[in-house]
């Protein structure tokens, strides 16, 4: 199937709870992997304005995660630093490997990048920098839940 991102819709906003939100405000993506009918694996074509970030810092038991930098200067921000990644530039993620990750824009443009992401049941998202918060499959196995460990979203 050939994509025409323009056909594409653009969806914002983040089902993070408050005050989580503010944080990927910037963020826009449009889900072509979804679009095309994919079932084992998403691909995202991301734009991520200044001062945004394109999600919370976390890492995936099951799931991994790739991205590939099309335009712009973005911050990856891992367990080992900070790194300034540009158009051409990629990371990858292994699932299971404990290394909280997200890109920030700290510049003055736009930044752009794709985002490919397997979808391998049973996956717990952990974000290091908010302890006790978690994602979780949802009962539908399809959907993810915010919670913290305790069960309860403040």
């Amino acid at each position: 199937m050939i994509i025409d991102p323009k056909d594409v819709p653009i969806q914002t906003g983040t089902n993070y709870p408050e005050p989580f939100k503010s944080m990927v405000a910037g963020r826009s993506r449009q889900r072509l992997g979804n679009f095309a009918g994919l079932k084992n694996f998403g691909v995202n074509l991301v734009k991520l304005e200044p001062g945004s970030y394109s999600a919370l810092r976390h890492w995936h038991s099951h799931q991994d995660e790739f991205i590939y930098v099309l335009e712009g200067e973005l911050t990856l921000i891992t367990d080992e630093g900070e790194q300034i990644l540009t158009a051409g530039m990629a990371a990858g993620f292994p699932a299971g490997e404990a290394n909280g990750h997200h890109l920030v824009n700290r510049s003055s443009v736009v930044g752009i990048y794709l985002e490919v992401g397997d979808r391998t049941p049973n996956d717990v998202g952990t974000y290091p920098d908010e302890p006790g918060f978690l994602t979780k499959p949802s009962p539908d196995g399809v959907t993810r839940e915010f919670t913290y460990e305790d069960g309860k979203l403040s």
